[in-house]
C-alpha cells in the first residue's frame, strides 16, 4: 500500500530540544549555565525519557509536564545548579522550542502531495500546542496527537493505535517519523515504515524492530516517498 499519512514524534524530531538551554546560557548573567548548558541539555533529555519509560512500565502514568519538571530537577543537581530562578527560565523557555530549521518546509511539501500530517507525542496537550503555535507550523498539521487520551506513554501499542483511530489508516499506509530509536523501533514493531531521525549519529538501539530506514534530518523524507 502506498503511505497516505505521515506521523512525527515532536521532540527531539521536529522541536529541538537542546534549545531551551541553549538560548539560557546565551542570556547576560548565566557565565555558569554558559559554561555547562550541553552536558545540563543533555542530562535533562536523558531522565526526562527514562523517567516516561518507568512510568509507563509502572503503570504510574502522570502528564509529561511533570516528568519534564522531574528531569529537569535532576539535570540541575546533577551540575550543581540551586537556583530557582533559573529552573523558572528553562521551564518558561520549553514552552517555546524551534523547529528545526528544514521542518517547515518539510511539512508544506508533504501536505502539497496530498498526505495528511501530524504529531504523535508523549507530550502534554498544552505542552504541544504552545510549541506547535511558537513554531509556526500549525498550518501544515492535520493532528496533534497526545498520549494523555490513553494514559500512557510511548512505546506502548496503545500509543501508536492513536493513528489508525484518528485518521483510518491501516498501519502499512503510515510513515513514522522519530528521532528516538527505541521510538522507532517500537514503530517498526507495530506495523508502521519509518525513518529514523538520527541526528546524534547514534548506534542503532538493540531492540524488537529496526527502522527501515535512517536520516541525518527530515530533509530527505519527501524524496523517499517518491522513490
Amino acid at each position: 500500500m502506498s503511505i497516505k499519512t505521515c506521523i512525527f514524534d515532536a521532540y527531539g524530531t521536529l522541536f529541538d530540544v537542546a534549545a531551551a538551554a541553549r538560548v539560557a546560557a546565551e542570556e547576560p548573567g548565566r557565565d555558569t549555565l554558559r559554561a555547562l548548558w550541553p552536558s545540563l541539555a543533555e542530562d535533562w533529555r536523558r531522565k526526562q525519557l527514562e523517567y516516561s519509560w518507568l512510568r509507563a512500565v509502572t503503570g504510574d502514568y502522570v502528564p509529561f509536564w511533570q516528568v519534564t519538571k522531574d528531569g529537569l530537577d535532576w539535570a540541575m543537581e546533577n551540575a550543581g545548579l540551586d537556583d530557582p530562578e533559573l529552573r523558572e527560565r528553562l521551564l518558561a523557555l520549553y514552552w517555546e522550542l524551534p523547529a528545526y530549521k528544514e521542518v517547515p518546509f518539510v511539512l508544506a511539501r508533504l501536505k502539497a502531495k496530498g498526505l495528511h500530517c501530524a504529531i504523535l507525542s508523549n507530550g502534554s496537550k498544552d505542552m504541544l500546542d504552545g510549541a506547535v503555535d511558537s513554531a509556526g507550523i500549525g498550518q501544515t498539521l492535520d493532528a496533534v496527537l497526545s498520549v494523555e487520551d490513553v494514559g500512557v506513554f510511548k512505546p506502548a501499542r496503545a500509543v501508536y493505535d492513536m493513528v489508525e483511530a484518528r485518521f483510518g489508516t491501516d498501519p502499512s499506509e503510515v510513515l513514522f517519523v522519530s528521532s528516538n530509536g527505541w521510538d522507532a523501533a517500537g514503530a517498526s514493531a507495530y506495523g508502521f515504515d519509518t525513518v529514523w531521525v538520527n541526528r546524534a549519529k547514534a548506534p542503532q538501539d538493540r531492540l524488537m524492530a529496526a527502522p527501515a530506514r535512517v536520516a541525518a534530518d527530515l530533509s530527505g523524507i519527501p524524496e523517499m516517498l517518491d522513490a
